[in-house]
């Protein structure tokens, strides 16, 4: 992989990371309970059929600058139990409407960091979640974990509850870029942690990273990423940095210690790709690396990805989203709704007996047509491009950038051939750019969006 430095200069202005269509500054729309709980009925006949559900914990001991989730930090173990009280009611609300036939394909805890609380609190929801339903063959069952929240007991308890697949965040190996990003380094040697989890049991494992921090040089993150490929996790994932301080205000504390410019992060992006292509692992997605045999690499090769806000996942194990927990989105088939932000709010709006929904998308028949065009370009790098042109202009009258795409092309970002448009994998890290390009909708949407480099 070697991508020209003037098109990175050029095409590396803010995109949206259509984790969701629309994105979810999109989602405006004023809901309450009764139109929720309506929803969540009529999902019931929305596909696919299968059930994830995702639950957000905000907990964190302490906060990174980086990062740009909702998260806090934990101060009361009171305000964690009523929260998790608060989890209970709202699960045993919404799942009283969801059809019991529906299998679980997949439980996601994201964070925050939910490895900051106790085991028997994530077990808890586990087990309600689970109760009276019926699992896939082989669900998922992930976490997010801060590696130096982990020891021997707590993960041996993880695994107890049922989780099979651990998302280590370990960002870097290297100390000095942890401490000027205020997070921890891992409680031991990561080969240590891996060789916990793993035992005699098939778990997987994620080795997760950030490149663009305060601190790192492409020679520096190289050997992060050389180290991190000789552990042999089952997946690993190199996140760009995304500096967004209107998001999060911490990050303008990064500023002050200089983030690597677009051509060093270019270079980190194009050295990874190297390292881990050359050293047995197979690109899956714009930012993920899998090992030969790994489900999600055969489903990268048969076009049956899929992608939410939780990351990339196989057709087999993807399911209507629902989100507990504060800010968490629920993405359904026809609608995304969205919780209140504070952990505080969010179970006061619990314990009083409703449910705290802020905001909502309705999706028109026109925006699944251009959702499920990206979806598939941003899982599969290509799409039916004729097609799609036809029906955006019958929809939206509208009609892609002809002049951008071509542009695109004879700088190699893409080729169209034979009705379809394909991203060429030198272009891959400007996926975002040929998706905007693509999305009727985007010149009207407010450009607080983070840059693809």
């Amino acid at each position: 992989m070697k991508i020209r430095e003037d098109l990175a200069q050029k095409y590396n202005y803010p995109v949206p990371r259509y984790t969701s269509y629309p994105p979810a500054n999109k989602f405006t729309g004023i809901i309450d309970a009764k139109e929720y709980l309506s929803i969540i009925e009529m999902s019931n006949g929305w596909a696919p059929s299968n059930v994830s559900f995702y639950i957000h914990i905000p907990f964190c001991k302490k906060l990174c600058f980086y990062c740009g989730c909702n998260s806090c930090r934990t101060r009361d173990s009171k305000n964690v139990s009523d929260y998790f009280d608060a989890l209970i009611k709202e699960i045993d609300i919404v799942t009283g409407k969801i059809d019991k036939s529906r299998k679980i394909s997949q439980i996601h805890f994201g964070g925050g960091t939910p490895n900051s609380v106790p085991v028997s609190f994530l077990k808890r929801v586990v087990d309600r979640l689970s109760s009276g339903r019926e699992f896939i063959d082989n669900p998922e069952i992930a976490i997010e974990c801060h590696p130096a929240m982990l020891d021997a007991d707590y993960i041996n308890e993880l695994k107890r509850a049922g989780f099979n697949r651990f998302s280590l965040g370990i960002q870097d190996l290297n100390n000095n870029v942890l401490k000027l990003v205020n997070r921890d380094p891992a409680s031991m040697d990561v080969r240590d942690l891996m060789k916990i989890i793993k035992g005699d049991t098939d778990i997987a494992i994620n080795l997760d990273f950030i490149y663009g921090l305060p601190g790192q040089t492409p020679e520096s993150f190289s050997q992060t990423i050389e180290a991190a490929a000789a552990m042999r996790p089952d997946r690993l994932v190199t996140f760009s940095y995304a500096h967004v301080p209107w998001v999060n205000k911490n990050q303008t504390r990064l500023e002050k210690h200089g983030l690597p410019d677009t051509m060093s992060k270019l270079k980190m992006y194009e050295n990874s790709h190297r390292i881990l292509s050359g050293s047995g692992y197979k690109p899956v997605g714009l930012d993920h690396f899998v090992l030969e045999g790994d489900e999600l690499g055969i489903a990268s090769t048969n076009n049956n990805l899929h992608r939410n806000f939780q990351g990339y996942c196989t057709l087999r194990t993807t399911g209507q989203v629902y989100a507990f927990g504060a800010s968490g989105i629920s993405q359904l088939e026809r609608a995304y709704v969205q919780n209140v932000k504070t952990p505080e709010e969010y179970s006061a709006i619990l314990l009083s007996g409703s449910l705290p929904v802020e905001k909502s998308h309705l999706l028109s028949d026109n925006e699944i047509f251009v959702k499920s065009a990206i979806d598939t370009l941003m899982c599969n790098r290509t799409i039916r491009y004729d097609e799609y042109c036809a029906g955006v202009k019958e929809r939206f009258g509208f009609e892609p950038e002809r002049d951008l795409i071509n542009e695109f092309q004879e700088n190699g970002i893409i080729t169209v051939e034979g009705g379809s448009l394909t991203v060429n994998e030198d272009g891959l890290i400007f996926i975002r750019n040929v998706a905007a390009a693509l999305d009727p909708m985007f010149s009207g949407y407010v450009k607080s969006f983070s840059k693809p480099v």
